[in-house]
C-alpha cells in the first residue's frame, strides 16, 4: 500500500517562501503521477501541480504558475512542492497525492481528486 506524509507547512508573510516536502513509500513516486493538491475553508480540494517523473512531466496550475515548482529527489524519494511570493490566498491545507502505480499524469485529469486513490494527511500552509 502507497503511504505519503506531507511536512513543510508552517505560517509565513505575504510575499515569503515555504517548501513541502511529501515522502513517499517505496519508490512509488518515480512511477506514479504524483499531486498536490490544497484546500481552503470553505473551498473546493483543487489540484495544483503534478510531475510524473519517468517521462519528465510537470504540470502547474493557473494560479500558481510562476510561483509554485514542482520536483523531485529520486536519492530522498521525495515529491517537492516550492512556494514564492505567497499571499494570503495560499492559505489552506496542502495534501500530496499519488496516481495508481505506473501510470502517468497523462492518462487522467490530473486536477481531478478522483485520479488518485492515495493521500497523505496533508500539511497547513497559512500566510499572513
Amino acid at each position: 500500500e502507497v503511504q505519503l506524509v506531507e511536512s513543510g507547512g508552517g505560517s509565513v508573510q505575504a510575499g515569503g517562501s515555504l517548501r513541502l516536502s511529501c515522502a513517499a513509500s517505496g519508490n512509488t513516486y518515480t512511477s506514479s503521477c504524483m499531486g498536490w493538491f490544497r484546500q481552503a475553508p470553505g473551498k473546493e480540494r483543487e489540484g495544483i501541480a503534478a510531475i510524473f517523473g519517468a517521462e519528465g512531466i510537470t504540470r502547474l496550475a493557473a494560479g500558481v504558475q510562476g510561483r509554485f515548482t514542482i520536483s523531485q529527489n529520486n536519492a530522498e524519494n521525495k515529491v517537492y512542492l516550492r512556494m514564492n511570493s505567497l499571499n494570503s490566498e495560499d492559505t489552506a491545507m496542502y495534501y500530496c497525492a499519488a496516481y495508481p502505480i505506473g501510470m502517468s499524469c497523462a492518462k487522467r485529469v490530473w486536477t481531478g481528486r478522483d485520479s488518485y486513490p492515495y493521500w497523505g494527511q496533508g500539511t497547513q500552509v497559512t500566510v499572513s
